[in-house]
């Protein structure tokens, strides 16, 4: 998956660390970050003192403008928490999040999709919900801190599970209505307030697809940071009749597809690629 990576791991501990040369920039327009595609598709984020060059802030920068976010496979990452302007290199560009997933460069995918998560964050939590005065960050760890009342705000991480429903051989994929992702998926849903994960997929299952399961049982988790996630995958087993009665608000189509003749393969970065090519294999837990 994309956060599987072998040449180093996420050190995301929160630190004043001042940038340098070579460091990498996360810079971030709407849902856009910028970065640059060589011929085979590589991707390549932008260095300290490009970004510095562009926005014209060579003196003027301070650590609420570049601000550390976390150490990637030995390379300093950092968030310019401005608007970064344009770049001043051709090969540079703003592309939307959703479309950076590729496996070329896995490392600058997780390492964007990551930042872009706490970029979100930090731009949601200028203000204390409880009582409107500007926050502060913490001296100490990645926390927005309000200097009135007293209000902690951390990072927001929201649960949600990704479903393989099976059927001996049978597993169900799905396609999603009205959105610009168009390719198979799982069912998935994120956890309601007071619900706990096994619940939460019985109910999506029964929601999207209208089918009971049983022998429900984790698999693996993955973050993604695009949408705040973490992804919690599990495997279940139908449970009775296999009629299918979609959700046509939620779903455009779902369908019992065989493990031989699966119609998607794994690409190396999503938990739900992964799920399938597992089940594929048949090396779902039991």
């Amino acid at each position: 998956m994309l956060q599987d990576l072998t040449l180093g791991a996420l050190d995301n501990q929160y630190r004043h660390r001042l940038p340098e040369e070579g460091d990498k920039v996360i810079c971030v327009r709407g849902g856009s970050i910028m970065v640059a595609r060589d011929k085979r598709d590589a991707l390549t984020l932008p260095t300290v003192e490009q970004v510095l060059a562009w926005s014209g802030e060579w003196d003027h920068w301070h650590e609420e403008t570049l601000r550390y976010i976390f150490t990637l496979q030995d390379e300093h990452y950092f968030l310019w928490m401005g608007e970064a302007g344009e770049s001043g290199e051709e090969a540079f560009a703003y592309e939307p999040a959703r479309t950076l997933r590729q496996i070329t460069s896995k490392h600058v995918c997780f390492a964007a999709m990551t930042a872009f998560h706490l970029f979100c964050w930090y731009r949601d939590n200028r203000f204390c919900g409880r009582c409107g005065t500007e926050t502060v960050h913490d001296e100490k760890e990645r926390m927005m801190r309000c200097p009135h009342c007293g209000n902690m705000i951390f990072p927001r991480i929201s649960p949600a599970v990704i479903i393989a429903v099976t059927d001996g051989d049978r597993l169900i994929l799905i396609k999603y209505a009205g959105r610009a992702y168009a390719n198979y998926g799982l069912v998935a849903g994120f956890i309601e307030i007071g619900e706990t994960a096994e619940e939460a997929v019985a109910r999506e299952v029964m929601e999207e697809v209208g089918l009971k399961v049983k022998n429900i049982r984790y698999y693996k988790s993955q973050p993604w940071g695009i949408a705040g996630n973490l992804s919690l995958g599990y495997f279940c087993d139908l449970d009775g009749d296999d009629t299918i009665h979609l959700d046509e608000e939620e779903l455009s189509l779902a369908e019992w597809h065989r493990r031989d003749a699966m119609p998607c393969e794994d690409d190396g970065i999503s938990l739900t690629r992964e799920m399938v090519r597992v089940f594929c294999e048949g090396n779902e837990p039991k």
